[in-house]
């Protein structure tokens, strides 16, 4: 679990996509279900009702067992929309669209925004983590610029084991993670 040296964030991020892709699509979805079994178990999840969940580009830990779990009766779950190079949404789906990234979210015409300030809980995809909580995403800024405006929800981490990371560099527009949550920890 310790991270190779690596020159910069770029490096870092091929360097943990590349582990990530390395799990097998049957273990991809066992550790998914694992992961959203503990972060169904979170104080956290067990008491919000309205949640920012993300659609998993591949190779990401998949939230679908999350929203299927008998723990997510009730909630009200938002996906996060690109709407400029750098910034995002949080909007309840109506309609479905692939997005500026391929991804799978909500069309505004005809989704509901929910107000950052209403989330209750932010659940985070990325490319690696620290035992500090640094989160590693894929570079765009999107959740960094977005969670501060998340007054009344922590944000919790989705991720796979393989992408722990001994030490990564933080800056100061990086948002430390309230919890990483992966198939065999909560950090």
């Amino acid at each position: 679990m310790t991270a190779p040296v690596l020159p910069d964030k770029k490096a870092l991020r091929a360097h943990y996509i590349a582990l990530r892709k390395g799990l097998s699509a049957a273990e991809r979805e066992e550790k998914s279900a694992r992961a959203a079994e503990r972060i169904a178990g979170l104080p956290e999840y067990r008491n919000a009702s309205a949640v920012l969940v993300y659609d998993a580009m591949p190779g990401e830990l998949d939230l679908r067992p999350l929203l299927r779990h008998p723990a997510s009766a009730g909630k009200r779950f938002a996906f996060p929309v690109c709407v400029r190079p750098t910034e995002m949404k949080a909007m309840v789906p109506g309609r479905w669209r692939r997005g500026a990234f391929g991804i799978l979210e909500p069309d505004p015409d005809g989704s509901e925004e929910l107000p950052p300030e209403r989330l209750d809980l932010v659940i985070c995809p990325g490319v690696a983590f620290d035992e500090y909580r640094t989160r590693l995403g894929m570079g765009g800024g999107y959740y960094d610029r977005f969670l501060p405006a998340c007054k009344n929800a922590p944000a919790v981490m989705a991720a796979f084991e393989v992408q722990h990371a001994a030490f990564l560099p933080r800056e100061a527009s990086d948002v430390p993670m309230s919890r990483i949550v992966t198939e065999d920890a909560v950090y």
